[in-house]
């Protein structure tokens, strides 16, 4: 009976990988030449994070939002963010029926599985704020009414360079809710030119497209990443890392208790994705420095060298795989 579960268990594990690594091929597939942008793409959703990519406009990341709603067979709706946005314009508002003499709400785009904030440091931060709730408990609440939202919910928000005219700094509590910053960079020129060469054929390879999930199954594997185990000697060093960054000098707001949860997550969807049941420190090392970039509080350029500077300030846990393996 133990062999026929063990086997059981080895073929959903594989039905899984297998569509993890569809969902993979059909993002690389839009965003050519991005394979570590997609990776951490994947990894975010599967954590449950959200995501913030910091970047130039024009380099897809309306597509890359837009194939990711298709392939998870979820509802997509972008907000584009300017200094006259209103609150409501992204959560929704009452509106008084004149029929039924009675108020009727009308949803927001917030009520979608992934919702797209295109320069979101365009907004005021009332507006901001606005998504505070949604990214945390994924509801919103309206004149004391609490709507929720979809178990899926996901934002990927874009932000330009902060010296750009005409925008307002996220601040830190907003920041905290995104799992991980990224940039993506522009292609390399073989990508470009085979991205000119797709635009030409009759009909568009992302429009054929078909979900790999759907809500219930991508809900289901991301409580099963939820649980994967992370050995206490993995959680020390996590926590060690955060204290590090409280106590270094040039970073003024160190990793909050939310952050290390959140890097946690992350480190369990990045096991997953490299096919193992438990977390190793390498999982905490790879994601270290987008999960720390959207929440130390310095300039894009310092990043690197400021988290380079961390982890070599804390030792690497001498950690023993489970007994299982």
């Amino acid at each position: 009976m133990s062999t026929l579960i063990e086997n059981n268990t080895k073929m959903d594990l594989q039905q899984e990988y297998s569509r993890i690594e569809q969902l993979r091929d059909c993002l690389n597939h839009t965003l050519k030449g991005k394979a570590d942008v997609i990776e951490n793409v994947m990894i975010c959703l599967l954590s449950r994070g959200h995501l913030l990519l910091e970047d130039h406009p024009g380099l897809g990341k309306t597509m890359l939002a837009k194939t990711l709603a298709t392939l998870i067979g979820g509802r997509f709706a972008r907000v584009q963010c300017t200094p006259d946005l209103l609150p409501s314009d992204i959560t929704g508002f009452n509106i008084f029926n004149q029929k039924t003499h009675e108020f009727e709400f009308r949803e927001g785009p917030v009520f979608s599985d992934i919702m797209l904030a295109d320069e979101i440091n365009r907004a005021t931060p009332r507006t901001q704020s606005a998504m505070l709730e949604a990214m945390a408990e994924r509801q919103v609440t309206v004149d004391a009414v609490r709507y929720q939202l979809s178990q899926d919910y996901f934002v990927i928000a874009t932000q330009n360079p902060i010296d750009q005219h005409g925008t307002y700094p996220l601040p830190e509590a907003q920041l905290d809710r995104f799992a991980m910053k990224l940039t993506i960079g522009y292609p390399e020129e073989i990508d470009e030119i085979r991205m000119l060469a797709a635009a030409i054929e009759q009909e568009s390879d992302a429009m054929e497209m078909e979900p790999v999930f759907n809500e219930k199954e991508l809900l289901e594997m991301q409580q099963k990443i939820a649980a994967i185990p992370v050995a206490e000697s993995v959680q020390r060093y996590l926590v060690q890392i955060g204290n590090a960054t409280r106590k270094h000098p040039h970073i003024t707001l160190g990793l909050s208790p939310r952050g290390l949860l959140t890097w946690q997550r992350v480190a369990q969807a990045h096991a997953f994705l490299n096919q193992r049941s438990y977390v190793i420190p390498d999982d905490l090392l790879e994601t270290a420095l987008p999960v720390l970039s959207v929440r130390l509080g310095v300039d894009q350029s310092e990043n690197q060298v400021l988290i380079d500077e961390i982890l070599k300030s804390v030792k690497l846990p001498e950690y023993a795989l489970p007994s299982s393996h």
